[in-house]
């Protein structure tokens, strides 16, 4: 029974697997697209953010660092203005902590859909090649059914059926590098990110430090 229902389902041959294919290699296109749209929708300006936060670290008051965030839009900006808003209830420490998880939060939303490609990528030739395979078996049974010209039937069942691993390779191919293009600039983006943070928690620390110096210490004399 249950070899009966294996031969069925290997009887429908290559096509449905080729079908298959060309809806991942499609959904592939459509989630790079998306992220690419994503990141330059939600990407804060560089240059803009570059003279922002250059001009805090050469001594701009943290107020006006602040305000100036306030104005900025974007995952670098996010991530940024967590730290300042946690620095001002809890200091660098909080600042710190605050950043981190910001980070963790943008890089799940710049990683969002991109495992479609990267599955695709590394499925596709098996999918190829299990079409390849079920397209030889019909084409085996074809020729245990038709006497006449079998050889000929065999072989364009099999030119068909290689055309299967063909297309695996030619979804898999793309899929890779849009795959290793969007990690690689997500990886680039949240590395620069957190050179920033890193330059930001620095001067904050600074500031803490030299408000703390500046504070005259008091020593009252003990009780008679």
């Amino acid at each position: 029974m249950l070899e009966e229902k294996m031969f069925a389902f290997a009887m429908l041959g290559s096509e449905w697997v080729l079908w298959l294919l060309v809806l991942l290699s499609a959904a592939c296109v459509t989630v790079a697209i998306e992220r690419v749209l994503f990141l330059a929708k939600h990407r804060t300006p560089l240059t803009t953010l570059q003279t922002v936060i250059t001009a805090f670290l050469e001594g701009e008051s943290t107020e006006t660092f602040r305000q100036k965030m306030d104005t900025l839009s974007g995952i670098e900006a996010n991530v940024l203005r967590s730290g300042l808003r946690a620095y001002q209830r809890g200091g660098a420490s909080a600042a710190e902590n605050a950043i981190a998880g910001q980070m963790v939060f943008e890089r799940t939303r710049l990683d969002r859909g991109i495992i479609i490609i990267g599955t695709t990528g590394s499925n596709a030739p098996f999918l190829g090649l299990f079409g390849t395979v079920l397209g030889i078996i019909k084409a085996f049974a074809d020729l245990a059914t038709q006497t006449d010209d079998g050889a000929a039937s065999v072989m364009a069942g099999i030119s068909e059926a290689l055309v299967a691993t063909a297309i695996g390779l030619l979804v898999a191919i793309p899929a890779v590098v849009l795959y290793n293009y969007l990690r690689q600039r997500n990886k680039n983006l949240l590395s620069n990110l957190q050179s920033m943070g890193h330059l930001m928690l620095a001067r904050l620390n600074e500031s803490d430090s030299k408000a703390n110096q500046s504070q005259p210490l008091t020593n009252e004399p003990p009780g008679e």
